[in-house]
């Protein structure tokens, strides 16, 4: 087990905090402010090549291995968690979805397009009346002659209005239910895919949240993705990969705030002094159990998608990275902004926007209460198996 960074890895992350540092940082504030999507930003992005980080070179892609991809992800965390969500579901959810259920035809009419950045993807899952119980969305999907007919309706559609490529899920069979549910891909502009309603946000007010409408909806028959009816087992698989990937930005938050505390603090004990000050010396203490939780988060993390890497089973870790690297983004969050009082709350400190940000990272790709569900179910089916 090494614990070392590697030299590539190293010139990786370094370009990105750089560009972080030169260019996300500085600009980030005001697109959250305006609840702009930051196109000058996605352009930039190209650069580094993180649209495609995560597949074959064959298909464009940077062909780094997940530990990397999170590494990765948790600097545009630290810089902003919205940019950061719209690399991550871009790549994890919408092209992987692609790259793991495609057919060969398919990965090479839209891989190219989505890893080089030409093209933004959006991955439609969730519904009005299906969220965490995704097994229960009801937009249908009828094959009429070679074509398919979609209708229905999603929500909280990351890229929603955005993207120029989308995965669509769709009932295929009789009735609704797990074993009906199918994937589609459909380009901008395909007719009967109407953009709806642009959610305004608490938080990660940069990333674009969108509303669907699929009415009827014609994709050509080869736009099925994957088998009929696998739908929600591919799905499945997908949000497996991407709790990895969304826990190396819950990660980015909680170490930007700790960053923020340490900033904030440094000068004061320089200048006062720890003894004699109780409440320097409590700020002490929460800056260092902070970074040890990061730390210790991080290697989770880390864990989970080295498990990914290798093709052992990495659910059940998955679900801890997302559980324990979501909860630590808003303690961490919360902790500093009540450390720096009033100033915490300003629309000028970033304390304020990791606390908003935090709070979608403990909700979305499968909330806190869906991962400690699906890990008592782990704890308790090997009890069960073992007594």
């Amino acid at each position: 087990m090494d614990f070392d960074l590697t030299s590539d890895q190293i010139a990786i992350l370094g370009r990105v905090r750089d560009f972080c540092d030169r260019e996300v940082i500085p600009r980030a504030p005001q697109y959250d402010l305006e609840e702009k999507f930051p196109w000058p930003l996605i352009e930039g992005l190209k650069e580094l090549g993180l649209w495609g980080m995560i597949f074959p070179k064959r298909y464009g892609g940077q062909g780094l291995d997940m530990a990397t991809y999170c590494l990765v992800l948790e600097e545009l965390g630290r810089a902003d968690p919205s940019l950061a969500l719209t690399v991550e579901s871009h790549n994890s959810l919408c092209a992987n979805h692609i790259y793991l259920a495609g057919d060969e035809e398919q990965k090479r009419a839209y891989l190219p397009r989505l890893t080089a950045g030409e093209a933004l993807g959006a991955w439609a899952l969730t519904e009005p009346g299906a969220g965490s119980d995704a097994a229960g969305i009801i937009s249908k999907s009828r094959l009429d002659g070679d074509h398919w007919i979609l209708n229905g309706a999603k929500t909280f559609t990351t890229q929603g209005s955005v993207a120029g490529i989308y995965v669509i899920f769709a009932c295929t069979g009789q009735s609704p239910g797990a074993k009906s549910i199918s994937a589609f891909v459909a380009e901008k502009g395909t007719p009967g895919l109407e953009i709806g309603k642009k959610e305004i946000k608490m938080g990660l007010r940069a990333s674009d949240t969108a509303q669907l409408h699929l009415v009827d909806m014609k994709l050509p028959a080869k736009n099925l993705l994957g088998r009929q009816g696998r739908g929600f087992i591919d799905a499945m698989r997908i949000l497996d990969g991407g709790r990895v990937g969304i826990s190396g930005i819950s990660l980015g938050i909680a170490r930007g705030a700790v960053e923020l505390g340490i900033r904030w603090v440094k000068p004061r004990k320089l200048r006062f002094g720890i003894d004699g000050s109780p409440g320097l010396t409590a700020a002490q203490k929460l800056l260092a159990d902070l970074h040890a939780e990061t730390e210790a988060v991080r290697l989770l993390v880390l864990k989970a998608a080295t498990l990914l890497d290798r093709g052992a089973p990495f659910s059940h870790e998955a679900s801890m990275a997302k559980l324990l690297s979501g909860e630590l983004a808003m303690k961490a969050s919360t902790l500093i902004l009540d450390l720096l009082g009033p100033a915490g709350g300003s629309m000028d400190c970033p304390a304020q926007k990791f606390f908003r940000d935090a709070k979608l990272y403990q909700i979305g790709e499968g909330s806190s209460q869906i991962q400690e569900l699906l890990i008592a179910r782990r704890l308790l089916g090997d009890w069960e198996a073992g007594g």
